[in-house]
């Protein structure tokens, strides 16, 4: 009898419509209005403008009016001279950005979590924090003040530590790629170790409690416990940066582009801006297809990084 009355329970859950959960948790639902707004009208609605990327778009036919081309403009990026030079600068610098941006929020929620004194524990998370809340524009004038080589902090230590005058980074095509990256990595490690200590919080004591009684070393109980703890969040974090690798900011490397070092910094991002927007007339069309053609490589990129995991891990994202 046990047995029948749970089996007929789980019948009648199963059962239970949608309308039913709408009338006992509307106030739940209420909450779902507003963000698939903002996705409707911010993320699928302007999919209907990718179309033209097969027309060549002209203002005054509007979308619909506008001459069907079909992969007119893709052929033409591909076969451009820049398209070489712009996709591996892409790469080259995603994937730094990457390698480098990726474990320090780890090693610093890590650190952070096994301090003892609360007090330097918080001050220490406000510090790393507030990078994140300086406006590019702000960040890349403090990056060429600090590496200015006559008046900068860089160059005054320098010229104290050497005697000479110190290499002009700013305009060394070699020194952007860097300079870009580690001014991200310092800028957004606080902001992004939050979901680590968030994860890190979730892990027992009673684990680190029974390690110590065991002789673990605080090293090998950060290795053996904290680590496996977060380790869900770290790929499905690394599957998600994975999918972001061919979107550069536009703004900060826009800002730090010179004439020297334009060989380097020339991206997808800032090309489709000069070439398709800037341009004179705006060549929209071109534009589009530039930026779909980006979205498809990191689908692609997205989709294998996840079936990577799914094959040789438990974690993914679908």
């Amino acid at each position: 009898m046990k047995t029948t009355k749970v089996v007929l329970q789980t019948h009648t859950i199963k059962r239970t419509s949608l309308i039913e959960n709408l009338k006992k948790h509307w106030q739940l639902f209420l909450f779902l209005i507003l963000p698939l707004l903002y996705i409707i009208i911010f993320a699928y609605g302007p999919m209907m403008g990718l179309q033209i990327a097969f027309k060549d778009f002209d203002a005054a036919k509007g979308v619909w009016g506008s001459p069907w081309v079909g992969l007119k403009h893709f052929k033409n990026f591909i076969s451009s001279y820049q398209f070489a030079r712009v996709l591996k600068n892409t790469l080259v610098t995603s994937v730094y950005s990457l390698v480098a941006r990726f474990p320090v929020p780890i090693l610093l929620a890590l650190s952070i979590n096994i301090m003892r004194n609360k007090r330097f524990k918080k001050a220490t998370q406000m510090i790393v924090y507030v990078p994140h809340f300086i406006s590019v524009v702000v960040l890349v004038g403090m990056v060429n003040q600090f590496f200015n080589p006559f008046v900068g902090l860089y160059g005054n230590i320098y010229k104290m530590m050497f005697g000479t005058n110190a290499p002009d980074l700013l305009s060394s095509p070699t020194s952007f790629l860097h300079l870009y990256v580690w001014s991200g990595v310092w800028q957004n490690m606080g902001w992004d170790s939050i979901i680590y200590l968030a994860a890190l919080s979730s892990v027992s004591p009673d684990l680190h409690e029974a390690a110590q009684m065991d002789g673990a070393s605080r090293l090998r109980r950060v290795i053996s416990i904290d680590l496996p703890a977060i380790m869900p969040t770290i790929i499905l974090l690394l599957i998600i940066n994975a999918g972001q690798v061919m979107n550069l900011g536009f703004e900060k490397i826009y800002l730090m582009q010179n004439d020297v070092n334009l060989r380097l910094s020339e991206v997808i991002s800032t090309y489709v801006y000069k070439v398709g927007i800037s341009a004179s007339g705006g060549n929209y069309s071109y534009a589009t297809a530039i930026g779909m053609f980006n979205s498809i490589i990191n689908f692609i990129l997205v989709s294998t990084v996840n079936w990577l995991a799914n094959k040789y891990g438990d974690t993914s994202l679908w």
